[in-house]
């Protein structure tokens, strides 16, 4: 049996990679800021870690066979950009200093191109109140393609993956690397739970090592 550690593994994402992850027969170590908030089972184990603490965190990590990272600093963060970016910065320290080579990290939408090659961020209409969260993402993903030394994934969302998608797991989707997966209707949606199965999928089949993905409807 394969062990994954996910980090934020009692956020919205978080959760359902867990569940996802158990039902095709992972164990799963969850990291978490409060470790009693986890349901633990023979399939799940947690532990309450500091991500900013590298070495704890680098310790914590040890023995999985991958992390997936949906950290979140909180969207009401008024540090939000900086946390999130020092905090991912520390995560892909700690799995590096942790021996783990695969990693893979929920980033946001943001950094996604329009057909006029402007990343949705830079779009006139994109919302102030996300500003923070997708700036901090995109400065990160152009940083972690700097690591030649882990074999990191970073998921870029649907535009619309949120608490209005919630509830249907179909395990259909469609890819893409740079731009948006738009439906027949000019939308962009993929509920949480096919969040979950693209990220186990990607685990599995290793299709984007080293590069950004992105999948919707």
């Amino acid at each position: 049996m394969k062990k994954v550690a996910v980090i934020g593994a009692t956020g919205f994402v978080g959760a359902q990679v867990v569940k996802e992850l158990t039902n095709r027969g992972y164990a799963v170590e969850a990291i978490v800021r409060d470790a009693s908030k986890v349901e633990q089972n023979n399939n799940v184990t947690a532990k309450s870690i500091d991500v900013n603490n590298v070495a704890e965190l680098a310790d914590g990590l040890k023995g999985n066979d991958a992390v997936i990272s949906t950290y979140n600093a909180g969207w009401t963060n008024p540090n939000l950009y900086h946390d999130f970016l020092t905090g991912s910065e520390n995560i892909e320290k700690a799995v590096e200093e942790s021996g783990v080579k695969r990693l893979i990290v929920v980033g946001g939408a943001g950094s996604l191109y329009t057909p006029d090659n402007i990343q949705i961020v830079d779009t006139p209409d994109f919302p102030e109140a996300y500003k923070p969260g997708a700036t901090a993402a995109r400065d990160y993903l152009n940083k972690i393609k700097e690591n030649t030394t882990l074999d990191w994934t970073f998921f870029s969302p649907a535009i619309e993956m949120n608490q209005a998608n919630v509830g249907t797991r179909t395990g259909a989707y469609r890819t893409s690397l740079e731009t948006p997966v738009f439906d027949e209707n000019g939308r962009s949606i993929l509920s949480v739970e096919d969040v979950a199965v693209a990220l186990v999928d990607e685990l599995e089949q290793n299709n984007h090592i080293r590069e950004r993905f992105t999948a919707a409807y």
